[in-house]
């Protein structure tokens, strides 16, 4: 029995080679595109599994939600205090250890070279994270032990046996001698964390000079994770945490109260194994990843797996009458109806098979460059815990008895005595030609659907790399590092240095640049307001506005005048402090500080004196005189609501230098670098280009962008496989009819437009399905975006337009071929 459904099978697709290999065709690209999302949504979903005891382990996150604008914001950062004020009132956490990452400046053979992901660490880190070690002890038993990754030890020393060895590093401006005490293997890329050095410090020590960091609970400098005790429910830990609050963190403050004392700031309990999926992506040590946009293209995968599906579903129903008379005489001849759908069945699980084949051909060679394309460490194997032979049995048995379940039921029930009288050989049940309508209209809705999207989504990253951000973005070369502790005092002579160099028009410092992490904000106070109001607040140079090409819409940009210079002491100083409070000084704010501060025009701004905490909180408020206003810029991502900002002039404490220049980038940069080098020999010369650090900050919408046009071109093929098939079937069913309406004097050209109408009427269909879903989708993807483009006509008639244009060159030489047929082999058909 078995060899005989074979052999009937493999001859039925012999016999019509087009509709086996649309068949087999569309089913593989569904069954790859299956294939690849599993393995990526199981990579995604993978993170952090690997550690030891990962169910145990918590990161301790601060959210935000801003007072005066509703705003909210989810750090995976959190503040140094909060560690032992939890562990003394929660006995459920085991340990708790505080991290903070950092960039110092490591010394070798007197040569100064860059850190990348260099951790300090409070305590044993190892204890917590079990982290693979491949030399010496798992463990940071006292402040000095460190630890390299096994690239890095290499980089560094040539090596992996280093162990004992001295590591030399400048950091906070001063020289630190390191003991390698043990060598990780290379962290797998499916982690939260990216460390290359770990090392442990007395952290009271290392902030000698700035302790208040470390009691202030407003600074979120780095990450807290914390080991619970098995058995513990962080959930309801958690629920504890709005009372712990009120107990340990004072309401008194001299900023904004609301943030430092906790109203606005909420603690929570992420498992380790969440973190990369999580709510908490700001302030995060690895980009993580949105969970709704991974299950969204597990979505899509499949529907073009369904799409596949339809087209196999489709074809049989439209093949029906070619197979009538086989399924008749079979009848006759004694097979019952449940072998005949169990032979239907076994058919279409056979393409399924030799689809598998093809789509496992399509998964070796794509997935490699799809794995490049995300960063990340996907391997394609078939057995052990992290193969794919299982799914792929299952997906191939499953597509195989979805794709063949109906067309068996629906062959299986035709009557010998109706088909096999009156040469019934080529009629078409009634009703399968509506089902193939529908069902034609569900897969144009989905292709639709996805280059609405993929147009959108394109749409707007080009929205974002080329929106105003309301100063002049080209042409600027930014320049890190300035805020290192041996740089501190040293702006000046670097930023004159600068200047002197040829193509350089303009030079300033800032503490906020182009896509910065920095944040700093604190409470201004205005004239008989109850509450203060939160305002970023950055120090800047008199160079910086032409710079970075700053507009004035009021007032004026800081000159020389004695109270435009507002420099704060460092180390910190009290009595300079309260002198500088004493005599106050000028600053510059943006229109929507304004605005928040309640001044009803930039000009009504100008001259009015606030209150700012710029200096210690127990020290008191600065009175600062608002003597401009400058044009709302956008230094951040557009995702990011814009920042109300407060800036002032000081000679010390900017982070980043803004070089504008003409002339070859490359040339620039390399005199830029010599200048630096000149001044700066210990800390190595970090610059980067704007137009490349815009294409990095948007380098996430760009890849979903490109993934999206993947996704919608997979679908408009698996749609177009379909149409191309039932349009040849359907002209060879029409070839007399073709003929007759031939010679009763139809025009070739009245033939074809009367085919195209019959697979396009669908397609228009499927338009006022597709568009009101994408518009869904796309409105609350763009809500997430502070500037975005408007939700126009414009895609939605695009895509329509280019679906119908897709199915109308599909159709077309099908109908063109039976239209030009003579009306005499026609009317000889059968």
């Amino acid at each position: 029995m078995w060899r005989n459904y074979l052999t009937v099978g493999l001859r039925a697709l012999m016999k019509n080679r087009t509709y086996a290999l649309i068949n087999i065709l569309g089913l593989a690209i569904g069954m790859a595109a299956c294939l690849m999302i599993l393995l990526t949504v199981r990579y995604e979903l993978s993170y952090d599994r690997w550690l030891p005891g990962a169910e145990n382990v918590y990161q301790i996150q601060s959210w935000y939600k801003d007072p005066d604008t509703g705003r909210e914001d989810a750090l995976q950062m959190t503040p140094f205090v909060t560690g032992a004020a939890m562990q003394k009132d929660f006995p459920q956490i085991e340990r708790w250890v505080y991290a903070f990452g950092t960039t110092p400046v490591v010394m070798k053979d007197g040569q100064a070279s860059p850190s990348e992901d260099f951790l300090f660490t409070n305590d044993d880190l190892l204890d917590i994270l079990k982290l693979p070690m491949l030399r010496g002890a798992p463990t940071l038993r006292q402040p000095g032990d460190t630890v390299l990754t096994r690239t890095e030890a290499i980089r560094r020393f040539g090596t992996d046996d280093v162990v004992g060895q001295t590591l030399s590093v400048i950091s906070r401006g001063q020289t630190r001698d390191l003991r390698i005490t043990g060598v990780l293997r290379d962290l797998p890329k499916n982690s939260h964390l990216e460390i290359n050095i770990l090392s442990r410090i007395d952290i009271q020590a290392f902030n000698a000079d700035n302790l208040q960091s470390l009691s202030c609970w407003g600074c979120q400098n780095g990450w807290i994770w914390a080991r619970l005790k098995p058995g513990t429910d962080p959930k309801a830990l958690e629920a504890q945490f709005p009372a712990w609050e009120k107990r340990n963190i004072p309401d008194e403050n001299a900023g904004d109260a609301r943030f430092n004392g906790g109203d606005a700031q909420d603690w929570h309990l992420v498992n380790v194994r969440d973190i990369h999926l999580g709510r908490a992506q700001s302030g995060a040590l690895t980009p993580g990843n949105d969970r709704q946009t991974i299950v969204t293209f597990a979505i899509i995968a499949l529907l073009i797996l369904g799409m596949a599906i339809i087209n196999f579903t489709n074809l049989a129903t439209a093949r029906a009458g070619q197979r009538a008379r086989e399924v008749a005489l079979r009848k006759v001849l004694g097979a019952t109806r449940k072998q005949l759908i169990f032979q239907f069945i076994a058919e279409s699980v056979l393409i399924s098979i030799f689809a598998m084949i093809i789509a496992l051909a399509f998964v070796e060679l794509l997935m490699p460059p799809l794995a490049a394309f995300l960063d990340a460490d996907i391997p394609v194997t078939y057995l052990g815990s992290g193969g794919i032979l299982a799914p792929v049995l299952a997906l191939m048995l499953t597509v195989g008895l979805l794709s063949g379940i109906y067309p068996a039921f629906f062959l299986s029930r035709f009557q010998p005595a109706q088909v096999l009288k009156a040469n019934k050989s080529a009629s078409e049940a009634q009703g399968t030609g509506r089902l193939r309508s529908a069902l034609v209209v569900g897969q144009f809705a989905v292709s639709i659907g996805l280059i609405v999207c993929t147009i959108v989504i394109y749409g707007q990253t080009v929205y974002a790399r080329t929106v105003d951000p309301g100063y002049s973005r080209d042409h600027i070369l930014q320049v890190d590092e300035l805020s290192r502790y041996q740089l501190y005092n040293m702006g000046e002579t670097i930023a004159a240095q600068t200047a002197r160099v040829p193509g350089v028009q303009a030079v300033g410092r800032t503490g906020i640049g182009v896509a910065t992490d920095n944040n700093n904000n604190t409470g201004v106070m205005v004239p008989g307001a109850t509450e203060p109001v939160t305002i970023g607040n950055y120090p800047v140079d008199i160079g910086l506005k032409d710079a970075m090409g700053l507009k004035m819409v009021a007032g004026r940009w800081f000159d020389t005048r004695a109270m435009d210079e507002l420099t704060l002491p460092f180390p910190s100083d009290p009595a300079k402090e309260r002198a500088l409070v004493a005599r106050g000084g000028h600053v510059v704010v943006n229109e929507l500080a304004v605005k928040r501060l309640g001044f009803k025009s930039p000009a009504e701004a100008i001259g009015k004196t606030v209150r700012a905490g710029l200096v210690d909180n127990e020290i008191g408020l600065m009175p600062v005189t608002i003597i401009g206003v400058m044009k709302d810029a956008r230094f951040r991502s557009i995702r990011q609501p814009l920042d109300p900002l407060m800036v002032w002039n000081a000679k010390a404490g900017q982070s980043v230098m803004i070089v504008r220049y003409r002339g070859d980038p490359a040339t620039v940069r390399a005199a830029v670098e010599q200048a630096w080098k000149q001044v700066a020999r210990e800390v190595p010369f970090n610059a980067k280009f704007s137009d490349d650090i815009m294409v990095e900050l948007y380098k996430a919408e760009d890849a979903r962008a490109k993934t999206f046009a993947g996704f919608a071109l997979l679908a408009v093929i698996v749609a177009c496989l379909g149409l191309f098939g039932l349009a040849a079937f359907t002209a060879e069913r029409r070839t007399k009819e073709i003929g007759i309406r031939k010679v009763l004097g139809a025009r070739t050209r009245d033939i074809v437009r009367l085919l195209v109408w019959q697979f396009t009427r669908p397609v228009i269909v499927a338009n006022l399905i597709a568009w009101p879903a994408a518009w869904w989708l796309m409105r609350g993807w763009l809500n997430g975006f502070d500037a975005r483009i408007a939700l126009t006509p414009v895609p939605f008639l695009l895509a329509g337009l280019v679906a119908l244009g897709i199915a109308v060159g599909t159709i077309s030489a099908h109908a063109l071929r039976v239209a030009r047929t003579n009306p005499i082999k026609a009317l000889r058909y059968e």
